[in-house]
């Protein structure tokens, strides 16, 4: 079925962006991620343009990244107070993304430097966390598991304005929270992704928070943070498209309620090499496009009377 998308100005089948939001709803579920590193991309290739698969697709990770919150808060698995500190600094985050995007917009390469964030940020983040969960499926077979929660203890627990988060058992500084929590709002913005791709391996590496309880608080920041997104791209850049939203959104909230289901029968280390593989197929993807020779040779250029 044909429908068509007046804002990306394409028509397509309703039917493959309600599977995408579905396949993207699952990923939610499992791995507390908004999911947008795999939408984006999955939007360019089949010919959404980017400035308006960068914009639409928050829209399906808020929805896709509640109902997964959801199904977490009813198992006590979210630090409100760690969301929070991480909340402060991705609205600021946003913000700023947000005019950074329309900037990129006004020079003509937004395209471009988006597809090179994707590949930069998911290719070092998809190795890093390859390695760190071979090492961890490792020494979780060892024999001594306690020594690896002394090395949880590095410089976060230097700096200050300290302050207790119970529910993830830490006693930490709020400055890393608050600058993870910016960073992952820029990229939010400028990215079109939730940014959990980022901030989950953060939480657990940088922050030392517990793996049940990172994926439940990531998503509570994503769903708040994306949703500020939106209505800025909205009211800035005017490249939301709200049909094609739906159609994804109706997608990731059916999906999201089957991965919840699937990420609590696995393992933590399981779910980390997952994700891992995951992300380091999709910077692949997108470098391939870059890289080799498309197949139409040509470009579109706009008279010199516009």
């Amino acid at each position: 079925m044909q429908i068509y998308l007046p804002i990306a100005e394409v028509s397509i089948n309703a039917f493959i962006l309600l599977g995408l939001g579905g396949i993207v709803g699952i990923l939610s579920g499992m791995f507390g991620v908004g999911g947008g590193f795999l939408m984006t991309p999955l939007l360019f290739f089949i010919g959404i343009p980017p400035a308006v698969a960068v914009a639409t697709e928050a829209n399906q990770i808020v929805a896709s990244s509640f109902s997964g919150f959801l199904a977490h808060f009813k198992r006590k698995n979210v630090d409100i107070k760690m969301g929070g500190v991480l909340l402060f600094g991705g609205l600021i985050g946003a913000a700023i993304g947000v005019q950074v995007f329309a900037m990129l917009r006004e020079v003509g390469q937004v395209d471009l430097l988006v597809k090179l964030c994707y590949v930069l940020f998911l290719g070092i983040i998809g190795i890093l966390m390859f390695l760190e969960s071979l090492r961890a499926i490792t020494r979780s077979r060892g024999t001594r598991p306690t020594q690896t929660v002394k090395k949880r203890h590095n410089w976060v627990h230097a700096l200050p304005f300290k302050t207790k988060f119970r529910t993830s058992g830490l006693y930490i500084s709020t400055i890393p929270p608050i600058t993870i929590g910016f960073l992952v709002g820029l990229l939010s913005a400028i990215m079109g992704v939730g940014g959990g791709f980022i901030m989950v391996p953060a939480m657990i590496y940088i922050l030392g928070m517990p793996t049940k309880v990172v994926v439940g608080t990531s998503l509570f920041q994503i769903i708040f943070v994306t949703a500020f997104a939106t209505i800025m791209h909205a009211t800035t850049n005017y490249t939301v498209d709200m049909a094609l939203a739906v159609l994804l959104l109706v997608g990731g909230v059916f999906g999201a309620q089957i991965g919840t289901r699937i990420g609590l029968r696995l393992k933590a280390e399981q779910l980390r090499i997952l994700l891992s593989l995951i992300v380091i197929l999709v910077c692949l993807k997108i470098a391939g496009e870059l890289v080799l020779e498309p197949n139409d040779l040509f470009s579109i250029e706009y008279g010199l009377g516009h």
